[in-house]
């Protein structure tokens, strides 16, 4: 498994980019600000993950996928510790994470990978997309923000 950046005149890799945020809009809004990373093996890309400079000082992982028959192998551990280690060769000082309050497994990885919850923007979820999401039998609708130090 090889981590690498997505070269600009490439193709994003939409249908793992949709599972992390199925609004392809809000996706291509921030891809051309973000620096996208990807997980490949010689099966193909099984993972992606984009970080977004939000100050001189703080950068956002903004997307994280990895393909559903690709999960519990590691693989998106590998793309968040490729993401924090970039970050700080970068000189940001501070990384910024959120995900859905139904997001049981990616909230779990998080903290586990030293992300602290700093706060929940109530009803996300609901304000900035059409349809509603569910994931873990749980209607997605706040948002859990976590970060860390490096």
């Amino acid at each position: 498994m090889i981590i690498r950046l997505m070269e600009k005149d490439e193709q994003p890799p939409w249908d793992l980019l949709l599972l992390a945020d199925p609004s392809k809009d809000m996706v291509s809004g921030y891809l051309s600000d973000g620096i996208t990373y990807i997980a490949e093996s010689q099966d193909g890309i099984s993972g992606v993950i984009v970080l977004l400079p939000k100050s001189p000082v703080t950068s956002e992982i903004i997307n994280l996928a990895v393909k559903e028959d690709s999960q519990g192998k590691g693989i998106g551990k590998l793309l968040l510790q490729h993401a924090i280690d970039a970050a700080k060769k970068a000189g940001f000082k501070r990384i910024e994470i959120g995900t859905g309050n139904s997001s049981i497994n990616q909230l779990a990885m998080y903290q586990k990978a030293g992300f602290r919850i700093t706060g929940v923007d109530k009803e996300f979820f609901i304000r900035n997309y059409d349809k509603p999401i569910f994931e873990n039998g749980i209607r997605c609708r706040d948002m859990i923000r976590l970060s860390m130090e490096i």
